[in-house]
């Protein structure tokens, strides 16, 4: 199969011929019809993770917001079958940990990520573990591009807002960093009547927040966010997001919150921070403030998602701003690095 494959960190990728992957009893071959390029990747591509125990060995083949066709099927797989059209929720779980029997397979003790545990969506087929665990069907209207930017940006936002920090209608929600994850919850939020306010540096990306369902936009660059969030809402937001994960964007989000207010922590942080940033505490004590992470997406909610998304209440085709070949990965991650990108960047072509 043609892949485009790390063979050194922070190296560009080569693309090249690898070995197809192999059946398992469990498992199912998926042949990749698109794969979002996200912002995880380049963390990974950049090693930023190392110092969490998470050292990626090489050669590796990236890609975990994927979806496409099953072609092999294993024969111990009671759910899935040959030509089924899947996406792989992003936080693939081995299904008997304390964690997944308990439906949080996202934070699994042995996670199956695609793209990280095993070769992902960067190559033209891939072998997914424990597939009736491990995979979602889509509905019939939903298409491969739409599909792949559910993968993980999306689901992502949908369990933070949704499940952790229980958005409501009505309320004013703050979103710090408009990069995939950011234009995701800003989506989603709004679809569900929240009043969304955007933050971040770059001007374009703030309008493509607006055209997403921001009500108000803030350049920090220019402008105090927090004060300005306080002065839009009266007092300030009810819901804070840090979609970003450096230690401006995490302060800010938490400054930006009126009492009792909810922060919720979507972005990861850099080498630079190594997984620590310093909060105000005694503002968090004093106002009686929600600090909640969120990582990934149970798989059982895809299916929740994907009828939203057939339904059309949630539109993540909408974040979709280009699609590329395998050939063209490389200058994706690149621009990455100077936060270059808008929206979400789909692979759909080998």
């Amino acid at each position: 199969m043609l892949a485009a494959v790390m063979e050194e960190i922070g190296k560009p990728l080569v693309v090249k011929n690898m070995p197809d992957p192999e059946l398992t009893p469990e498992g199912v071959i998926v042949k990749t019809e698109a794969n979002g390029i996200c912002r995880s990747d380049w963390h990974l591509w950049q090693g930023h993770f190392d110092w969490a125990g998470l050292t990626m060995s090489t050669p590796h083949v990236f890609g975990h917001e994927l979806s496409g066709v099953v072609v092999e099927v294993g024969k111990n797989v009671k759910n899935f079958k040959k030509n089924d059209r899947v996406v792989v929720p992003v936080s693939g779980g081995d299904g008997v940990c304390e964690m997944c029997r308990r439906g949080h397979q996202n934070i699994c003790d042995h996670p199956q990520s695609p793209g990280v545990a095993y070769w992902g969506g960067f190559g033209e087929y891939v072998h997914v573990p424990s597939a009736d665990f491990n995979l979602a069907l889509l509905p019939e209207n939903v298409d491969f591009l739409e599909a792949a930017a559910i993968g993980c940006r999306f689901a992502t936002a949908f369990h933070g807002v949704l499940d952790r920090a229980k958005v409501q209608g009505g309320e004013w929600v703050v979103v710090t960093g408009c990069g995939g994850v950011g234009l995701s919850a800003i989506q989603i939020a709004a679809a569900i009547g929240a009043n969304v306010i955007a933050v971040d540096i770059d001007d374009k990306k703030l309008e493509f927040a607006r055209q997403c369902g921001a009500v108000a936009s803030i350049n920090s660059r220019n402008q105090n966010a927090p004060e300005v969030v306080r002065e839009i809402t009266k007092g300030g937001a009810h819901v804070s997001i840090d979609a970003l994960g450096i230690a401006a964007t995490a302060q800010s989000s938490i400054l930006s919150l009126r009492k009792r207010g909810r922060h919720l922590q979507l972005g990861m942080t850099t080498e630079k921070e190594q997984g620590f940033i310093s909060f105000p505490s005694d503002l968090i004590v004093a106002t009686e403030l929600d600090i909640l992470g969120s990582y990934g997406s149970p798989a059982y909610r895809y299916g929740d998602m994907l009828d939203m998304v057939d339904k059309g209440i949630f539109q993540p085709k909408k974040l979709i701003t280009s699609t590329i070949s395998v050939h063209e990965v490389n200058s994706v991650l690149e621009a990455m690095t100077n936060f270059e990108t808008t929206g979400v960047t789909i692979l759909n072509k080998f």
